[in-house]
């Protein structure tokens, strides 16, 4: 009897203790929580095979959907940012160059979702602009020069518990600066050289495999922010209702991934999770465009997109279970305009993709094309070995000196050339390195994917880059 009674208070006294806790109704609107890395490739993390020490993601992919077919109309910080946060590409918004602002009535997060009820935060890095086009609640920059986690995760906190306290339901963005160059924190003892994998497209010399590991420090010290941020969801009992999107940001810095339009550059990685509403340790290959992110998050929040005016398709459907595919091709654009000491090199590329094939245009091939990363490999291309100490780019030029071998000298021109077109097969050559834009058995892709391509953008006003890329120099 006595042991009856007290089985019976307990659970009067768990009744009562769990009316005190604030636990989401399940009608309640889900709360989202947005964690973006800076210039990471997602060939470097965990769940898609990569070199890089991720437990907190890989469980995430675990948790949630891991989408394997993600792009960005532009592998720069600005543009990338804008057309995520505003579901609109980067020729409607004109946030193509580095360092850009969207044009006048650019909408974004805040605008679909504050009026749900939502709280809309930003914390860290921004790169976007005018203010009206993004007017979060600002929870001001995180440290570039130091392990900024602490700061973000008490910031984040404050953000959610205040959303809390009100039965708000809260979009926070933490924008951290892990992985962008110059790379100050992380263990860097876990990535010793001897450890550093050297894919294809690649030299590994002993500072590209020296900077891959510091930058591969920061992507993990990325990962242990993840972990906390989800300890703070469970601390607060908001766990279950909250839906987490991590996403790489383009590729990182190193030659072929940031500033242009190859896979390495364009592809990001994505996880999505939401206890009971998407399905654990699932993968989706639906081409998904970074514009499809808002409307989705919308259609997460309980809005309706056609109100608004996206690029971008919502994929919510498919993050949920189904299987649909929404595009069928994934396009790209580069533009010199505004990066560090190439602001006026005029050399704009364009490119699409489908789910197997990569057509990438570059009308000013007989030039050449550079980033602040390339240009000390430019120099000592053209005059020699001019400086005690090369980058990692130069180091690639000084190693095709002592090894002159095909397969060194072919990375190190494609440096700063290319080829007018170029298709590449990812199936059979995933760091497209073979062209085969002359390949007779692959002439009726070539046409197919060229006048995709001419149609976009003939759309857009950009049938003539080079003109455009006037434009921005002017502009800018």
């Amino acid at each position: 009897m006595k042991s009856c009674l007290l089985f019976l208070c307990s659970i009067v006294c768990t009744l009562l203790l769990g009316s005190l806790l604030p636990v989401a109704d399940a009608a309640d609107p889900p709360n989202i929580l947005i964690l973006l890395g800076d210039d990471i490739d997602k060939s470097s993390l965990g769940p898609w095979g990569g070199q890089a020490h991720t437990p907190h993601i890989d469980q995430l992919a675990i948790d949630g959907v891991r989408l394997d077919s993600v792009y960005a109309n532009v592998a720069m910080c600005a543009p990338f940012r804008q057309e995520f946060f505003s579901g609109q590409c980067a020729w409607r918004t004109g946030a193509m160059p580095n360092h850009s602002k969207s044009v006048a009535g650019t909408k974004s997060l805040p605008h679909y979702l504050q009026p749900l009820g939502y709280h809309v935060g930003l914390l860290g890095k921004k790169h976007i602009g005018p203010r009206d086009a993004y007017p979060f609640d600002d929870l001001g920059d995180l440290p570039k020069d130091r392990d900024a986690n602490d700061d973000a995760v008490i910031r984040a906190e404050t953000y959610i518990q205040k959303a809390v306290r009100a039965k708000a339901p809260f979009c926070l963005v933490v924008a951290s600066n892990d992985g962008h160059g110059p790379y100050t924190h992380g263990d860097r003892s876990r990535y010793s050289s001897d450890t550093i994998q050297t894919p294809h497209d690649a030299l590994g010399t002993s500072q590209y495999k020296q900077q891959l590991g510091a930058h591969l420090a920061e992507v993990t010290n990325l990962d242990a922010l993840l972990g906390r941020l989800r300890e703070i969801l469970e601390n607060e009992n908001v766990a279950q209702n909250t839906l987490i999107v991590f996403c790489s940001e383009q590729g990182n810095a190193f030659p072929f991934s940031k500033w242009t339009c190859f896979d390495s550059g364009l592809a990001v990685g994505m996880i999505a999770a939401f206890p009971k509403v998407i399905p654990a340790g699932t993968q989706k290959n639906n081409m998904t465009w970074i514009a499809d992110i808002a409307p989705t998050l919308l259609e997460a929040a309980g809005g309706d997109a056609d109100e608004w005016t996206f690029d971008g398709i919502s994929q919510w459907a498919n993050w949920t279970g189904g299987d649909t595919d929404v595009h069928h091709y994934a396009f790209g654009a580069f533009t010199n305009c505004n990066i560090l000491d190439n602001k006026k090199r005029n050399y704009p590329i364009r490119s699409i993709r489908n789910d197997r094939y990569t057509l990438i245009w570059s009308p000013q091939y007989q030039d050449i094309t550079s980033n602040v990363t390339l240009t000390q490999a430019l120099r000592w291309t053209a005059d020699g070995e001019t400086d005690k100490y090369p980058d990692v780019a130069a180091s690639w030029v000084q190693q095709s000196h002592k090894e002159p071998d095909a397969h060194n000298k072919a990375l190190v021109h494609r440096l700063h050339h290319r080829p007018e077109w170029a298709l590449y097969d990812r199936k059979t050559d995933p760091h497209e390195l073979q062209n085969l834009a002359e390949s007779t058995g692959e002439k009726q892709t070539f046409q197919k994917l060229q006048k995709a391509l001419r149609n976009w953008l003939e759309r857009w006003d950009d049938s003539d880059p080079v003109a455009t890329e006037k434009a921005f120099i002017q502009k800018h």
